[in-house]
């Protein structure tokens, strides 16, 4: 039997709005009753437009901003989304990669430090094991020893990327949600990283949600997909489900106006020039 990492059910998300000088107060819904889960091992991408919601999503599930209602349940552990506060343990559990390579990293830390601060702020464990766990994922990730005693600046943007999945790594947990981890990413180097995250899948039966607004990379990398439309969930089902046979008029828009990138071709160049 499947055992579900993660399950939404009816997430809202508000946001009330003061009024200017001349605007009255409003009321924005961002996540209108949003429902999904996802199975250990599995990813599920969430799909849609810019301001379709799906960001402000993720952040829910991240425990970093709270839901205005609905339930959330974590390895069958409900979640109190209300709060702004959440215990230590229940944040280990969920960790996410943003779109951002460049900024989601401080400037000012070594690399070794980078990833290793995690395990100081969370579980305090001590230097030379910190030292010692992140090399290895430094290595994991496709990087090398040289590279722990490097500042941020030194590095490309798709290595900027995989050490951000690195410190994802560090905590063991149970969920990685990933806001548009390739799409600031040259296309060959967007292929990398998400064979990376298929090898690290594998490794680790890992969950992913995965956020994307380029359908050729969700196809890619998605088992279910749910498209997002003003906050709404408009469809939702397996990936080859969506893709052969859309159903509602947003999706069938979204997939004719999306230029699509062939990955599998770039990664199959990729493969092949590895192997020379």
């Amino acid at each position: 039997m499947s055992q579900l990492v993660l399950e939404a059910r009816n997430i809202v998300r508000d946001y009330h709005l003061s009024g200017g000088l001349f605007n009255k107060a409003r009321t924005v819904h961002a996540v209108k009753g949003v429902s999904f889960s996802v199975e250990k091992g599995k990813t599920l991408a969430i799909v849609g437009e810019s301001g379709c919601g799906k960001s402000t999503l993720a952040r829910i599930i991240t425990l970093i901003d709270p839901a205005t209602s609905g339930e959330l349940l974590i390895d069958g552990n409900k979640v109190d989304i209300g709060k702004e506060t959440l215990t230590t343990e229940m944040r280990r559990k969920v960790q996410i990669v943003f779109q951002n390579p460049y900024g989601s990293l401080n400037p000012r830390q070594k690399i070794g430090d980078v990833l290793g601060e995690p395990l100081l702020i969370n579980t305090g464990v001590p230097a030379s094991e910190r030292r010692d766990r992140a090399m290895k994922m430094l290595l994991k990730v496709g990087l090398e020893e040289k590279h722990f005693n490097r500042y941020p600046h030194m590095f490309s943007g798709g290595q900027r990327q995989r050490i951000a999945i690195a410190r994802a790594l560090m905590l063991n947990p149970s969920l990685l949600v990933l806001d548009e981890p390739v799409s600031a990413l040259d296309l060959s180097v967007q292929a990398q990283v998400l064979n990376l995250l298929a090898d690290l899948q594998d490794e680790f039966q890992l969950t992913y949600v995965f956020i994307s607004h380029d359908l050729s990379v969700v196809r890619y990398i998605a088992d279910d997909v749910m498209v997002m439309y003003y906050g709404e969930a408009v469809e939702y089902g397996s990936r080859d489900e969506v893709f052969s046979n859309p159903q509602h008029s947003y999706t069938k828009t979204l997939f004719a106006a999306t230029p699509r990138a062939d990955v599998e071709s770039i990664k199959a160049r990729l493969a092949k020039k590895k192997a020379a």
